[in-house]
């Protein structure tokens, strides 16, 4: 019964979510408080909810500074030259942004952390997507699959907490799994090449000239009709503050026009140039610091943003205005994730966790026991997409290589096999950076669920393959 409701729970909550019927915080605070009471635990649900928000609290706490701490990076214009190198390469070519986005998101996934990745990469990406109005699901599917591939390295956490449940060196099971893992990556880039051509299909390619002229024009009219309605006259002198002369070549207004086409304000207040070297050392210290885990990555960002608030706007009303600019965001993630803990705290204090994860052993047939391995990889998508990663990793892949060294499997293929699911699982709702990804993007979760499952299954799938062919799995 357990097992029943534990499907039925998850996919009341992913239908209701995708067909916009509950906001996503509604979602993961009633539907479980109610499949609580169903399973006849009510009494229980505020111990299962304090555990819940017990053991996601630091991550709350890590991506409210987290955000604080990157919002001010973005202020100061540290991001600045990586968006106008991303814009020199795109060339407002739809294609070559998601590519771009693509590729961004892989080398800032470097440092292990899908939540500083999205908002690193959506900062960078995002003015740019609206400024041409392309698709902001696109570009939340392709860093959310570029970092779950990426999501695999030891200190990203599965390879750790794989190594951990099975004994094993972390080393031993990722270096092999990399040539699969390369491959992954790839057809993340050549998903992100597919999808840019279509975009680039429905909107064209742009040159930055007539993306500026069209603003011109959309501005010239507004104007217009602000003249109109507020004093019936002076047209004339809003076209002559909007049109502009008719003089010079296409190519000088493109070279001029370029340097104005920013996607962050040039000339914005927060702006601090003579500290970019002070913002770029620390933000190199905080993440090696990260990598090298010489603190809890809570309070790494904590006395990061401290720093960063503190240096760059010494002046208490300014870091107060910096704080406040920055509310939105915190209050939106941060409220995800403690709704979250709900979700979590439910299904693993009733058990449910645990009955799903025998059940799906269970039903798998003896004559596919010496093929275990392609088993976890097959199943690693749908668990680690419908649980946390401790809860496969610590509940389900024990049982899983138990079941497969009976059929003399290595600990060592399965640990590389349940690897497979990580894509998929950086989309999942019970992962807190994935409320970063769509809240920062202005994106609804179910709208980024309906576009990168299909595509994110099919990523995992082709690792499975690739490390299949390469007798990694």
């Amino acid at each position: 019964m357990l097992t029943i409701l534990g499907f039925a729970m998850i996919a009341t909550f992913l239908v209701l979510i995708m067909m916009k019927k509950m906001s996503p915080i509604a979602a993961l605070v009633l539907i479980p408080a109610l499949f609580c009471v169903f399973v006849g635990k009510g009494a229980k649900l505020g111990d299962y909810v304090i555990d819940g928000v017990t053991s996601l609290a630091p991550t709350a706490a890590m991506l409210m500074f987290a955000i604080v701490y990157f919002g001010v990076m973005i202020d100061v214009g540290l991001f600045d030259p990586v968006v106008r190198g991303i814009l020199k390469f795109a060339k407002a070519d739809p294609m070559r942004i998601v590519v771009g986005t693509a590729i961004l998101a892989a080398i800032v996934s470097l440092d292990g952390d899908g939540s500083t990745t999205f908002m690193i990469t959506v900062s960078a990406m995002y003015p740019l997507y609206k400024r041409l109005k392309m698709s902001l699901v696109v570009m939340t599917g392709v860093a959310a699959m570029a970092n779950g591939v990426m999501n695999t390295l030891p200190w990203g956490g599965p390879t750790a907490r794989a190594a951990t449940a099975l004994k094993l060196d972390a080393s031993d099971i990722f270096v092999p799994m990399i040539p699969a893992l390369a491959v992954g990556l790839l057809g993340v880039f050549v998903l992100s090449y597919v999808l840019g051509k279509r975009e680039r299909k429905r909107l064209g390619v742009l040159t930055l000239n007539e993306i500026l002229v069209e603003e011109k024009a959309e501005e010239k009219v507004e104007q217009t009709e602000t003249v109109l309605v507020g004093a019936g006259s002076g047209a004339s002198g809003t076209d002559k503050a909007t049109g502009g002369s008719g003089s010079g070549t296409d190519a000088d207004a493109e070279d001029g026009d370029a340097e104005r086409f920013q996607v962050l304000d040039p000339n914005r207040a927060t702006l601090r140039p003579k500290l970019y070297w002070f913002n770029a050392l620390l933000t190199l210290t905080l993440l090696t610091a990260m990598i090298m885990e010489w603190l809890p990555i809570p309070v790494l960002f904590l006395i990061g943003a401290a720093l960063a608030l503190t240096v760059n706007f010494p002046h208490i009303p300014d870091q107060k205005a910096r704080l406040a600019a920055h509310a939105d965001n915190v209050l939106n993630v941060s409220g995800m994730v403690f709704a979250a803990a709900v979700f979590t705290g439910v299904l693993q204090g009733t058990g449910m966790v645990d009955h799903m994860a025998r059940w799906m052993v269970d039903v798998i047939p003896d004559g596919m026991g010496p093929h275990m391995a392609l088993v976890t990889g097959v199943l690693s998508l749908p668990l680690t997409y419908f649980m946390s990663n401790d809860g496969f990793y610590f509940g389900v892949l024990p049982v899983l290589a138990e079941a497969g060294a009976a059929h003399g499997v290595t600990p060592l293929e399965m640990a590389r096999a349940s690897l497979v699911g990580q894509p998929l699982h950086m989309s999942s709702p019970l992962v807190p950076a994935v409320y970063v990804l769509v809240g920062m993007a202005k994106v609804e979760f179910g709208d980024h669920t309906r576009f990168v499952v299909k595509w994110a299954a099919l990523t995992c799938l082709i690792i499975l393959g690739a490390g299949i062919l390469f007798g990694i799995i």
